[in-house]
């Protein structure tokens, strides 16, 4: 065998081992990105979900007559006809950035809506420095059980 041709086998050895690092290392950058993707994913759903408990709130708290009660649909919140003139708590309803989908809804004990959560069965990144309201989210196994609940105080 001639030394020329050993020198490109090893060339060619050379250029496998190279690509395949390459490969390696652009399947672990998809890893990451997609993880980061997750983590946007996550921050948003926070938001909205905190928005949709804060709007629930306002709904049940503004009660004419004192007369509290929870809204029947998640409608209730854009246009709020209690009153003489139309109310807005929330300024659109949001979708699920998780799932693209609508929020599933938390039905209140004695009717109406007192929360929502996302219907994604994933695992969350997210699993620890949570908000103080949100502290039992640390033990959640799967996103749908991030509950964005209002719960009057007694």
């Amino acid at each position: 065998m001639k030394a020329g041709s050993r020198q490109r086998g090893f060339t060619y050895l050379s250029l496998l081992l190279i690509i395949a690092a390459m490969g390696f290392g652009m399947a672990a950058f998809g890893q990451l990105a997609s993880q980061q993707a997750m983590r946007e994913k996550e921050a948003e759903l926070l938001f909205i979900g905190d928005a949709y408990r804060q709007a629930i709130a306002q709904y049940y708290q503004s009660g004419p007559g004192g007369h509290k009660r929870y809204p029947e649909t998640l409608e209730q919140l854009l246009k709020d006809e209690r009153f003489s003139f139309h109310r807005r708590h929330l300024r659109k309803l949001y979708r699920d950035p998780v799932t693209g989908g609508n929020f599933e809804v938390v039905k209140a004990p004695e009717g109406g809506i007192m929360g929502v959560f996302s219907a994604s069965g994933a695992p969350p990144v997210k699993s620890a420095n949570f908000p103080p309201e949100y502290a039992s989210f640390e033990a959640a196994q799967r996103l749908n059980e991030w509950q964005f609940l209002y719960v009057p105080p007694t």
